[in-house]
């Protein structure tokens, strides 16, 4: 398959685009800055998310936005998921999955209240959780685009070993074997790519946690 990946020298694009160069799709990096990719064998499209247009995302099968913003600059988060829901309206064959974050997941079976409402979510990433939970919302309420949005657990490690094996919830806040919610970056890699093999959560959003030992 034809992958582009939005913020691919970020933690978690660079180990999406392993994982799909590992299984040998076609992948491109779609960048900011060229010299960063380090590998001259990957294509590069050396842009910036705002500058993207559908003549540039409609060769690709799936493209990635694993776009990534310090806390003050949450907002971007939502900017760039609407400009991106507006270009793929454009470019109605190429899937969208979104890189996205535990804070909207919810705790409750009544699905009132998001781990990002309790008093243990960290202050520090709230404007984060916001901004992506919006752009989860905008993609919910978006038609003529075909959409995946990927939330990880709450420990989300960028450290941590890469297992092969994962579990998967839907909307709500799910934990491992330990009572955990925890996920590598590197095995939530393999769960995004496997998505995008398998297309299984067409236009939902799901999770995914795994062992940490």
């Amino acid at each position: 398959m034809k992958i582009g990946i939005i913020g691919a020298t970020g933690k978690a694009g660079n180990l999406v685009l392993k994982e799909a160069l590992k299984r040998g799709h076609e992948v491109t990096a779609i960048v900011r800055n060229s010299q960063k990719v380090g590998n001259p064998d990957i294509p590069v499209l050396e842009k910036d998310i705002f500058s993207l247009t559908s003549e540039d995302l409609s060769p690709f099968d799936a493209v990635v936005n694993a776009f990534g913003v310090p806390p003050e600059k949450a907002g971007q988060h939502i900017e760039a998921g609407r400009l991106l829901i507006d270009v793929l309206k454009q470019a109605p064959k190429t899937r969208l999955i979104v890189v996205g974050g535990a804070g909207s997941l919810f705790v409750d079976e009544a699905r009132t209240t998001r781990l990002a409402e309790t008093p243990e979510f960290s202050e520090a990433f709230k404007s984060i959780a916001n901004g992506q939970a919006q752009n989860l919302a905008d993609l919910e309420a978006s038609e003529g685009v075909q959409w995946t949005f990927l939330s990880p657990a709450a420990f989300f490690d960028p450290e941590g070993r890469r297992t092969g094996r994962y579990q998967k919830g839907d909307d709500g806040f799910i934990v491992n074997s330990k009572g955990k919610s925890y996920i590598s970056y590197a095995d939530y890699a393999i769960a995004l790519v496997d998505e995008i093999e398998s297309g299984e959560h067409k236009n939902r959003r799901f999770t995914v946690v795994s062992e940490n030992h």
